[in-house]
């Protein structure tokens, strides 16, 4: 007979969502006598039961050479919080098979999740004021909606004195030898 019926079953708001191979920090509450400590549990995640308010997770770890596992409820008050440390990349639903591997076998090649988001997120920022919606562009002071149309106005004032540079006499402009040999031709062409 299951209890869900009878009694609302809360789901623990400091356990985010846990896949197998993810590395865990799970911090639990002790109660020895009358005093209350957390104690923090480090390992990788090799099991995920599912099953209404019976659903729990398995952490596994190494500690002095000596596998040590620990499963932890996933509704239960006990469990404080559950940090994760880095996403797994595996293709199994339940590792037992990392019971038979000692060292550097057993390490778990790590699924970059976050970088993508955060390229994601970078990419829906709008960069410039032209790409930003009117509202915004309103908001912003005077002195920065000038400022691109000043950048604006270098740079024609740039090539304008490049212009004019390539239109002065030879004994004016310093010399080289790449200017001298293109100058004369580009000068007859114009006129």
């Amino acid at each position: 007979m299951s209890i869900e019926p009878v009694m609302e079953v809360k789901l623990n708001p400091n356990i985010p969502v846990l896949s197998p191979g993810d590395t865990v920090k799970v911090s639990t509450k002790i109660v020895e006598g009358e005093k209350e400590r957390i104690q923090v549990f480090q390992g990788v995640v090799i099991r995920l039961r599912k099953g209404g308010s019976g659903a729990s997770f398995t952490v596994r770890r190494v500690a002095y050479g000596v596998g040590v596992e620990r499963t932890f409820p996933i509704y239960s008050p006990l469990v404080e919080k559950v940090e994760l440390v880095r996403h797994g990349k595996v293709r199994r639903a339940k590792l037992y098979y990392l019971r038979q591997l000692s060292g550097k076998a057993s390490r778990i090649k790590e699924k970059r999740v976050e970088k993508a988001e955060v390229e994601f997120e970078e990419a829906e920022q709008p960069e410039t004021p032209a790409e930003m919606p009117a509202a915004e562009v309103k908001e912003q002071p005077a002195a920065e909606k000038v400022a691109p149309s000043a950048e604006k106005a270098e740079q024609p004032e740039a090539s304008a004195t490049a212009a004019e540079k390539a239109i002065t006499p030879a004994a004016e402009a310093p010399e080289t030898k790449t200017e001298s040999k293109t100058e004369p031709a580009t000068e007859a062409k114009k006129e």
